[in-house]
């Protein structure tokens, strides 16, 4: 997706009997016409979580049909996008010449290094009939010495993405290792994405990173005494062994990694120093990214 605004609150969580937490993100609901997306990351509190430096929650939402998601050619650099879907599809196409629907349970990896331009539309087949889309995309912080490497794309479908029940809770290692499963996907510092499904009354412990959050996707939980509700991301304090108890049927995602530089942003670019943004601005302005191939009629123009 094309970073357009952050909108958030943050809330410290300030009780000694929350200790495990350091504080809570709520972000705001940002209506697309139809179509809500939460920005949760980065925020005024917390830019980064090890790695992860951009985090939208998309959806759910329903589409009629002719209606849908149609976010026009946009570049990144310095970073790597990653797109999961709970339901729906959006095609991915990139100036690699990627052509990629991604489906519920795919892990779609974007790394756009020193440059990609790259749109996510919906295909003619989804768009004909009443549809759904709920999602998360992520971006990752590339390594310093990594951010000028060659753009790349990796597809990991459903079947590829390990999964495992601890303790009777259905858990997917999206990248990174958790719970003696290591994911096929593509990292290039330590990460950890998991995702997880939890009924009333069941305990999850979290997986140990140097840096660590748990985003409510749906549904609400408590971590020590702190209600998390839905929607809401809390970060967890470093060393702090933690599990979370579901107080009704929740769906939730646990992110975290090794921490790492501090990332300058503007719209979709980020990286560890303002020049190279610049040239990113002004290379856009003046056509100078590569081009996707039959989707180069329309483009998302540089912010003012």
């Amino acid at each position: 997706m094309s970073l357009e605004t952050t909108v958030q609150a943050d809330a410290p969580c300030q009780s000694a009997q929350c200790s495990s937490i350091r504080f809570i993100i709520t972000p705001k609901d940002k209506d697309l016409g139809g179509f809500s997306v939460r920005r949760v990351l980065p925020s005024m509190q917390q830019r980064m979580v090890g790695p992860w430096l951009f985090f939208d929650h998309m959806g759910p939402a329903e589409f009629k049909a002719g209606d849908g998601i149609n976010v026009r050619p946009h570049p990144h650099i310095h970073l790597a996008t990653v797109t999961y879907l709970f339901e729906g599809e959006i095609l991915h196409r990139d100036s690699l010449g990627s052509y990629q629907p991604i489906r519920p349970g795919d892990v779609n990896l974007m790394v756009a290094g020193k440059g990609i331009v790259h749109s996510e539309r919906e295909r003619p087949e989804v768009t004909a009939i009443d549809h759904q889309l709920h999602g998360l995309q992520l971006w990752l912080a590339l390594p310093e010495e990594q951010q000028n490497r060659d753009p790349a794309f990796y597809h990991y479908p459903d079947h590829e993405i390990p999964q495992t029940t601890v303790d009777d809770v259905p858990v997917r290692v999206i990248m990174g290792d958790a719970y003696d499963l290591s994911s096929p996907v593509m990292t290039f510092a330590d990460t950890l994405y998991v995702e997880a499904a939890l009924q009333p009354g069941q305990v999850l412990t979290l997986p140990d990173a140097q840096e660590r959050a748990v985003y409510m996707a749906s549904g609400s939980a408590m971590i020590d005494a702190t209600e998390i509700q839905e929607h809401q991301m809390a970060i967890i304090n470093p060393d702090a062994s933690t599990a979370i108890t579901a107080k009704t049927a929740c769906r939730l995602a646990i992110i975290g990694g090794e921490q790492m530089s501090p990332r300058r942003m503007f719209w979709n670019f980020a990286s560890t120093d303002t020049e190279s943004i610049e040239q990113a601005k002004r290379d856009w302005e003046e056509d100078k990214f590569p081009v996707i191939p039959d989707d180069n009629d329309e483009r998302i123009p540089l912010p003012r």
